[in-house]
């Protein structure tokens, strides 16, 4: 168990988890066992299932077998694991997602009986400082959906998939997982598949529909060629594009559109569709619905984003702002 000076950069923090030893065989199917458990009992999303994974191969692998290996580590190993990552300079989210992997790995022993305690029982999550969403104002949203070129296949459906991304609020993996099926036209509805596997119905505004049904129309044949691809929106390869590619197209496309693209992430359109809603007197369950937030104090953040923006449009235009 290296206890190096600290790493600096998320680069030098994966080569020295890349250096720790293999998974051990016991750690493994153990891993694998509550991976398949927490599947059949929550059904997670396979970005879900594969954080953790990686979270409980990473404490498997510095442990590398000590005291029993991972279903046999006690609460100061835990102390230890947390220290060693601190030193490492992982951010105190990135702990707090670790805990709360391994609370799910080590309760699921404790009702199967395989424990008789919880090593996670005392151990506090670390303080999260406040971040708020990251919302565009509405004229960089209409700058950003008017970048792209909409006279090749490709600019065409990048357009189809941002207006879509602004229009229903989806999150990345909901838009680039899209069958073609889910989509209705006719009655201009989105149905989406979200975390944990629940569906959704979301409307589409008049301007996300059109350019899907031009998208359909026009550019979607083009991209798949004599395939018959079940995805809605593909690249040239008549793949679905990866959520890296749309990220790549939403930072073009921005600088694009004169915006810096430090400032915007796929994630920042459902932000600023949650948002803009919100400003303009939306009810906070029908967003929640829309969202796909299993919980409403999910949702409750972007009130607080709403009410900063107040303050902004205050100070800047009140008299005795």
């Amino acid at each position: 168990m290296s206890t190096s000076s600290t790493a600096t950069t998320p680069a030098e923090r994966r080569m020295r988890a890349q250096a720790l030893p293999p998974l051990r065989d016991a750690d493994a199917a153990a891993i694998g066992d509550f991976i398949e458990a927490i599947w059949a009992e929550a059904g997670l999303a396979k970005q879900t299932q594969a954080s953790y994974r990686r979270d409980l191969e990473g404490f498997a692998r510095w442990r590398d077998g000590a005291g029993g290996g991972l279903a046999a580590a006690d609460r100061a190993a835990l102390f230890d694991y947390f220290a060693w990552r601190t030193r490492q300079g992982y951010s105190p989210r990135s702990n707090a997602r670790l805990l709360s992997t391994l609370r799910a790995f080590f309760a699921l022993r404790l009702r199967r009986g395989q424990r008789a305690d919880d090593p996670t029982a005392l151990l506090d999550p670390p303080k999260l400082p406040r971040s708020l969403p990251k919302a565009l104002g509405e004229r960089e949203i209409e700058a950003l959906l008017a970048a792209p070129d909409e006279s090749t296949p490709l600019g065409l459906r990048d357009r189809a998939m941002l207006e879509l991304m602004y229009a229903a609020g989806l999150r990345v993996s909901e838009l680039v997982g899209l069958p073609a099926t889910a989509v209705n036209l006719r009655q201009g509805v989105l149905r989406v598949t979200g975390k944990g596997g629940k569906d959704r119905l979301v409307p589409l505004g008049e301007e996300a529909q059109h350019w899907l049904q031009r998208y359909l129309a026009e550019s979607r044949p083009v991209l798949a060629g004599r395939r018959a691809p079940a995805a809605l929106f593909l690249d040239a390869g008549a793949e679905p594009p990866s959520r890296q590619a749309f990220w790549s197209l939403v930072k073009r496309h921005a600088a694009a559109a004169g915006i810096d693209p430090a400032r915007i992430s796929p994630h920042g359109l459902r932000h600023s569709f949650a948002t803009h809603l919100l400003n303009h007197g939306a009810d906070l369950r029908a967003l929640q619905m829309l969202l796909g937030h299993a919980s409403l104090s999910t949702t409750q953040i972007y009130t607080l984003v709403a009410r900063e923006q107040l303050k902004r449009l205050h100070a800047q235009h009140h008299p005795r702002g």
